[in-house]
């Protein structure tokens, strides 16, 4: 068992040793559009790349979607098959957001020997996420 503090040094560590391994600029937050943000999660059950949209009000939200939902066989050949679309996703925080995702199950940020998976899948799906924003972002924000 970790202490709140250990665990924060895990995570840190992770993400040290992440950035060592694959030291580019990931688009992230940097998508121009202030309510989609492309992200990478990983805590004590699984890892977590995902297209994020996240706005307070639920039709541009529901209108975002709705983009990327009319996208969805496109995405599946270009990103991955096994893409999940959640219209209303509930993070743990409460607050509903619309996600569409990809996961890596049973890996756990504490375990190191799992790292390297994690890395590669982090890696091998955000670069095909971005490349897929870079592509469609036109048509996702008409």
């Amino acid at each position: 068992m970790y202490s709140k503090e250990e665990s924060k040094q895990v995570r840190e560590q992770f993400w040290i040793f992440f950035g060592k391994r694959y030291p580019r600029k990931w688009i992230l937050y940097d998508t121009k559009v202030k309510e989609i943000n492309l992200k990478f999660s990983f805590n004590n059950h699984e890892a977590l790349v995902s297209i994020d949209i996240e706005t307070l009000d639920e039709t541009i939200r529901e209108y975002y979607f709705i983009r990327f939902t009319s996208l969805k066989k496109l995405m599946q050949t270009e990103i991955s098959e096994d893409l999940i679309f959640e219209e209303n996703y509930v993070r743990t925080s409460g607050k509903v957001i619309s996600r569409i995702y990809l996961k890596l199950a049973q890996v756990n940020i504490h375990n190191k020997n799992q790292w390297p998976g994690v890395f590669e899948f982090f890696h091998t799906n955000m670069e095909k996420i971005e490349i897929f924003w870079i592509e469609y972002q036109d048509f996702i924000t008409a």
